[in-house]
């Protein structure tokens, strides 16, 4: 190994902690120059029943707040938790928001929050290995006019012949959208962006951000070399980013970390609250999406008919593309290894 896996949270902080190399990012990925850029207190707790909420990274560029974050394994909440730490971005501009007063009288007067200070928020979820079943390399959600999608979807409009109606419902879409009434249009500026690192990579396309995904995507290899990354040597960010994980640059405990994160991954895997419980009809349904093959589908049956602990196949398969050894995964399912030998076999057959 010549570099730690970026994608581990610990390195992946590590390197984002060097205000440098995150702007950087934040410019080639978000297209936009930054002039300036100011690092935000990660931890907070929202109320006093809350859990601690940590981003892994927040920030504050030119008007903006964004956050970053790293997701290396598969999560079932990853939708509702991202939604949480994106409105909390919003929230937290409570603690610094001005006070503004409004006079009733001369005796009188009314304190509030100015809300017109309020800044949009952008939250990147970098995805190391899911991809929500989506093809591009990162799609975005923000909140515009629901007559938007109804356009899209209304079928009845969209036979041939109704061009003229196209272009009028297009004209009022339009105006519902260019409309900046008392700031409406900040809604649309805030945005969730789920990026995947593994489309990224396959898709090839010419980006500014390319670079930094097939650079995450390499230090994946556990036997990745310093020929592998050579390309990256006339750039100064890259040149910090590989100072920062390279294996020479490392304490003992770092490499503790690595030895024992692909485990600590599985466990959490093992333990979400959604694998403990029995399998549902849309889990059921999504496993067999996605792993399409009949001998994968039976595998799935035999393994609910024979009462396999929920989410054990999961576990298999997800800790199979990991890379790990047989002999581990038999150890974290608690399967014996023929087991696990027959359901790697069936899905690699897919």
């Amino acid at each position: 190994m010549y570099l730690a896996p970026l994608n581990y949270d610990r390195f992946f902080k590590k390197v984002f902690s060097d205000l440098m190399i995150a702007k950087k990012f934040l410019e080639d990925f978000l297209d936009v120059n930054i002039e300036e850029i100011k690092v935000l207190e990660r931890k907070h707790k929202a109320t006093d029943n809350a859990v601690a909420v940590e981003f892994d990274y927040r920030c504050k560029i030119e008007g903006q707040y964004v956050i970053i974050d790293m997701q290396q394994w598969y999560k079932f909440d990853i939708v509702k938790r991202f939604y949480v730490y994106h409105s909390l971005s919003s929230v937290l501009q409570l603690e610094i928001m001005a006070m503004k007063s409004i006079n009733l009288s001369e005796e009188k007067k009314y304190d509030t929050k100015n809300y017109d200070t309020l800044e949009p928020v952008i939250t990147l979820l970098w995805m190391a290995d899911d991809t929500l079943n989506y093809k591009e390399d990162f799609v975005a959600f923000a909140l515009y006019p629901e007559q938007t999608v109804d356009f899209l979807k209304n079928n009845e409009l969209w036979t041939e012949g109704n061009r003229e109606k196209i272009e009028e419902y297009r004209q009022n879409i339009l105006t519902l959208l260019n409309n900046e009434s008392k700031d409406i249009d900040f809604l649309a500026k805030n945005r969730l962006i789920y990026i995947f690192q593994k489309n990224i990579v396959k898709n090839k396309k010419i980006s500014k951000y390319f670079d930094w995904f097939e650079l995450a995507e390499k230090t994946k290899d556990k036997d990745n070399k310093k020929d592998d990354f050579i390309k990256y040597k006339k750039n100064k960010t890259f040149m910090a980013v590989i100072q920062r994980i390279n294996k020479d640059k490392l304490e003992s405990e770092d490499f503790t970390y690595i030895d024992d994160y692909e485990k600590f991954v599985i466990q959490n895997k093992l333990h979400e609250d959604v694998l403990i419980k029995n399998l549902s009809k849309e889990l059921r349904r999504e496993l067999t999406q996605e792993l399409k093959t009949e001998g994968i589908k039976e595998g799935i049956k035999e393994g609910i008919k024979e009462g396999i602990k929920e989410g054990i196949l999961t576990t298999l398969i997800a800790a199979y593309e990991e890379g790990l050894a047989l002999d581990l995964i038999a150890k974290i399912t608690k399967l014996p290894i023929e087991k696990v030998k027959e359901a790697i076999e069936d899905y690699k057959r897919k």
